[in-house]
C-alpha cells in the first residue's frame, strides 16, 4: 500500500471529524477528538514529504482544518500547530504556507507563554524558506524581545536577527539597540555580535556602519566578538573621507568611558593613526571640539595607568603614543619618558614594544617618520586578505607543535569510527625550525637573510559538507621541509539566517598516521555567511599511504541538536603522495 493510496482516506476520516465529528464522549473542549486528529496530521506530514501528488491530495483540508478550528482552547490549539507543521514539510502552496505563517503570528499574541514560544521557534524554521510572510509580523517578534521570560527573548532575538535586512536595517538595528541596552547579561553577547553581523551584511552607508559598531561598543563593549575591534579598525582605515568623522566620534566616547576595553582599543588606534586630523580646527559632521595635544597625551597616559586596561589594551595605547610623535607638532619628551617607563615593564609584550620604540628615539630617529607611517588603506574580504592569513597559518603550525590535550582526550571516542584500526592523536615529533621562520625584530634586521623556499604546489580545497547553509571546506598545505606533514584548515561558514552555536569538529585517522587537532576559533558559526569558524589538523604521513579522515560535527542550528559522522575518502593524490 503506498501513499497515493492512504492519503485520500486519511483526507476522508479527517475532513468527517472536521465537518461532522463523532460521538460527544471524544469531544474535548469543542475539538472532536484531537488526539487521532494530531495523529492523523503527523501521518499525512511523513506521507506529504516529497510527495507532490500527495500534497496536492491534502491541500484543501489543511486550509479547512486551519481556518475552522477552534482557538480558544488548548485542545484546537494543538490541533492548529500540527497543521502548521505539516504545511511546513509538504510540498504545500504558497497561500497554504501564508496561512501558516498567520497562524504562528496569531499564536505570538497568546497569553500562555508556551504557545508564544512554539510561535516563535515555528517562525525561525520558516524564516528562510516564506522570509516575505514572517516578515508581515516583524512588530509583534519585536515586542516579544520585551519579555520577561528569558528563554522567550532569546527565542525573539533570534528570530529578530534572522529578520533583518537590506530594507529594515536601521529600523531593527535601533530596535535591537534599545533592547542590548537593557537585556540580560547573558543575552548581550549574542545580541551585540547579531548586530554587528547584520550591520557589516546591511550597512546602507559607512558612517551609518561605524555609527552603529560605535554605539555597540559603548554599549556592551566588554560582550563583543573578539574580531570587533580589527573589523572596526579596518573599516575606519578604508573609510579615508571618515577620518577625521571617526577620530573625533572615538576621542569624545574614550574620553567619556575607558572600561569598554574594545572601545578603548579602537579609539587609541584611532588617536594614533588620524591624531593630526584631531587638532585640525572643527569637522562639518560633528559637533565642536577643541582639543590641544596635552589633553591627546593625558588621555592615553590615562588609559597606561587604569587598573581595568588590559595588557593588549596597554600596548594600544603605547602605539598611539608612538605614532603621535610623528603627527604632532609639540615636543616629544613627554612620549620619550612614558615609553622609556614601560622599558622595564614585567609584560613581555609590552616591555619588547617599548625598548623597540626607545631604540627608535635613539638610534633610528631618521627613520621613525617612515617607520611610523599611516597604514595603508586595505579592501575588505580581499583575496591578499585569504593568501596572508593562509601563509601565518602555515608559518606557525610549522614553527612549533604544542599538543592540545582537551582536544585529544575528545577523540578518545572517535577511535573505533575507522573500522578499529584508528590510533590515538599523537602529536608528530617537533620540527626543527627554518631560518624563514624565526622572528625577525623590527629593528635588529640582518642584513643576509637566507632566500626563502620556493612556496610548495597548490593543492585545490574540498567541499566535504553541507547541510542546511552549513558548509565545511577543507584546504590543505604541505610545507616543504617535512614532506611527511600534512596540514588541513577547516572551514566552517554558515549562509542561512540563523548562527549555528555549540558547533564542535572531531576528527579520526587510521592506526599508521598521526593526527593532532588544534583548537578551533570559535564555537559559534555566524549566520549570513560571517566571520568562519577556521581548525586546524596536522598528520604525519610517514609511510605516504592514501589517507581516510573521518568526520564528527555536532551543534545547534535553528533550535535542533545536529550530529553528523561521515568519511572524506576523495582527498586531493598530492595531499599524501
Amino acid at each position: 500500500m503506498n501513499a497515493t493510496t492512504v492519503v485520500p482516506q486519511l483526507v476522508q476520516i479527517l475532513r468527517t471529524l472536521v465537518t461532522t465529528g463523532y460521538s460527544t464522549e471524544h469531544s474535548i473542549s469543542g475539538v472532536s477528538d484531537p488526539f487521532l486528529q494530531v495523529q492523523i496530521l503527523r501521518l499525512l506530514r511523513i506521507l506529504g514529504q516529497n510527495h507532490e501528488e500527495s500534497s496536492e491530495t491534502m491541500n484543501d483540508l489543511l486550509a479547512q482544518v486551519a481556518t475552522n478550528t477552534d482557538t480558544s482552547r488548548n485542545a484546537g490549539n494543538a490541533v492548529l500547530f500540527e497543521t502548521v507543521l505539516t504545511i511546513m514539510d509538504i510540498r504545500s502552496a504558497t497561500g497554504l504556507r501564508v496561512l501558516a505563517v498567520n497562524i504562528l503570528g496569531r499564536f505570538l499574541l497568546n497569553s500562555d507563554k508556551n504557545i508564544r514560544y512554539v510561535a516563535l521557534t515555528s517562525l525561525l524554521r520558516m524564516v528562510q524558506s516564506d522570509h516575505s510572510a514572517v516578515q508581515r509580523h516583524r512588530p509583534t517578534v519585536v515586542e516579544c524581545l520585551r519579555e520577561v521570560d528569558a528563554s522567550l527573548s532569546r527565542r525573539a532575538l533570534e528570530l529578530s536577527l534572522a529578520l533583518v535586512n537590506s530594507s529594515n536595517v536601521r529600523a531593527m538595528t535601533q530596535e535591537l539597540q534599545s533592547f542590548l541596552e537593557s537585556c540580560s547579561p547573558d543575552l548581550r553577547a549574542d545580541c551585540a555580535s547579531g548586530i554587528l553581523l547584520a550591520a557589516e551584511r546591511f550597512a546602507p552607508t559607512k558612517r551609518w556602519h561605524i555609527d552603529t559598531i560605535l554605539r555597540v561598543l559603548t554599549t556592551a563593549g566588554t560582550h563583543v566578538r573578539d574580531d570587533a575591534v580589527a573589523n572596526l579598525t579596518q573599516l575606519i582605515g578604508g573609510a579615508q573621507e571618515l577620518h577625521a568623522y571617526s577620530v573625533r566620534r572615538l576621542y569624545s566616547a574614550l574620553a567619556e568611558d575607558i572600561s569598554q576595553q574594545p572601545l578603548v582599543q579602537v579609539a587609541a588606534w584611532c588617536i594614533g593613526e588620524y591624531g593630526d586630523l584631531l587638532l585640525e580646527g572643527s569637522c562639518e559632521e560633528t559637533e565642536p571640539l577643541q582639543v590641544e595635544e596635552e589633553d591627546v597625551l593625558a588621555l592615553l597616559e590615562k588609559v597606561l595607568q587604569s587598573h581595568m586596561s588590559l595588557p593588549a589594551t596597554r600596548g594600544y595605547a603605547l602605539t598611539a603614543l608612538m605614532k603621535l610623535s610623528t603627527r604632532l607638532r609639540g615636543d616629544n619628551n613627554r612620549i620619550r619618558q612614558v615609553v622609556s617607563i614601560y622599558g622595564s615593564c614585567l609584560d613581555m609584550e609590552l616591555q619588547q614594544r617599548a625598548v623597540e620604540y626607545n631604540t627608535l628615539f635613539r638610534k633610528y630617529d631618521h627613520m621613525r617618520a617612515a617607520i611610523l607611517e599611516k597604514m595603508p588603506l586595505v579592501e575588505r574580504g580581499g583575496t591578499q586578505d585569504e593568501e596572508i592569513k593562509e601563509s601565518k597559518e602555515a608559518q606557525l603550525s610549522e614553527a612549533s607543535l604544542v599538543p592540545t590535550e582537551p582536544q585529544a582526550s575528545e577523540l578518545l571516542d572517535l577511535l573505533d569510527l575507522l573500522d578499529g584500526t584508528s590510533g590515538a592523536a599523537q602529536p608528530p615529533p617537533p620540527l626543527e625550525p627554518s631560518p624563514g621562520d624565526v622572528l625577525v625584530h623590527l629593528l635588529d634586521l640582518p642584513c643576509d637573510l637566507p632566500s626563502a623556499s620556493p612556496p610548495p604546489a597548490s593543492i585545490p580545497n574540498l567541499r566535504v559538507f553541507e547541510r542546511e547553509g552549513l558548509q565545511l571546506n577543507l584546504s590543505f598545505v604541505r610545507p616543504p621541509g617535512t614532506p611527511a606533514l600534512l596540514l588541513i584548515t577547516i572551514t566552517a561558514i554558515n549562509t542561512s539566517e540563523a548562527d549555528v552555536i555549540h558547533f564542535i569538529c572531531q576528527a579520526a585517522v587510521p592506526k599508521s598516521f598521526q593526527l593532532q587537532l588544534q583548537a578551533p576559533s570559535g564555537d559559534t558559526v555566524p549566520a549570513h555567511s560571517g566571520l568562519p569558524v577556521t581548525q586546524l589538523l596536522r598528520i604525519l604521513n610517514p609511510n605516504k599511504a592514501p589517507l581516510r579522515l573521518k568526520l564528527r560535527l555536532t551543534y545547534n542550528h535553528f533550535g535542533q541538536s545536529v550530529q553528523e559522522i561521515f568519511e572524506v575518502n576523495n582527498l586531493p593524490m598530492e595531499t599524501w603522495q
